[in-house]
């Protein structure tokens, strides 16, 4: 059951080509199953009053597990949502070895709304800000990066690693920020135009 259960949060994990897929979901459940069931078992069988020693622990183990999946690079934290998915599997995967499987499988539904509702009315009322990077390549850098920063300023979006650089005759000026659809349809439009070539890549594949 706690396989079955990982294994669903894991395509949805593979489906968006996320880290820990069907594979790593389906262990995870599964390892904190046979955590709960086997201390249970061995409580009962050397007459332990604490049976719930082993499971305690998972808590710590499954922890590690999920810092191991956060990262930090210039677009900042990375992996939360990986990590957290990894946590509440752990989750699903004792209640399931303790019987409990009424909850595993109600907790397993919320956390498929979560990633693929949630995440689907986030994109669509533009709630979820996306890494993005700029790139603006023309031979007028000096007014076009200083439309940016008077665009960025009345956006209120931060701006990361501003850099100006020089290709042949024409200057490129690029930057990271972290903005919705609809800021970003906006830059571009300002300032996509005869004479300026606009580049705008997502760094989205990284955050989650």
């Amino acid at each position: 059951m706690a396989t079955i259960l990982g294994a669903a949060i894991g395509v949805e994990r593979d489906l968006r080509r996320r880290p820990a897929g069907i594979r790593t979901s389906a262990f995870v459940c599964l390892a904190t199953a046979l955590f709960t069931i086997v201390s249970n078992q061995l409580a009962h069988l050397w007459g332990d009053s604490s049976a719930t020693r082993i499971a305690s622990n998972i808590v710590q183990g499954v922890g590690f597990l999920g810092a191991g999946a956060i990262l930090k690079d210039s677009a900042g934290l990375i992996g939360m949502t990986t990590a957290a998915t990894i946590f509440v599997e752990a989750a699903i995967g004792m209640a399931a070895g303790g019987g409990m499987f009424g909850v595993a499988a109600s907790a397993t539904g919320i956390v498929l709304f979560g990633l693929i509702v949630l995440s689907w009315a986030a994109e669509k009322f533009n709630v979820k800000s996306h890494a993005i990077l700029f790139r603006f390549t023309t031979s007028h850098v000096d007014s076009v990066a200083t439309e940016i920063q008077q665009l960025m300023a009345a956006l209120h979006v931060m701006t990361k690693h501003f850099r100006v650089s020089m290709a042949g005759t024409n200057s490129i000026v690029e930057f990271e920020a972290e903005v919705n659809s609809r800021q970003q349809q906006q830059i571009v439009q300002q300032l996509n135009r005869q004479g300026v070539l606009t580049e705008v890549i997502s760094m989205e594949s990284r955050q989650e």
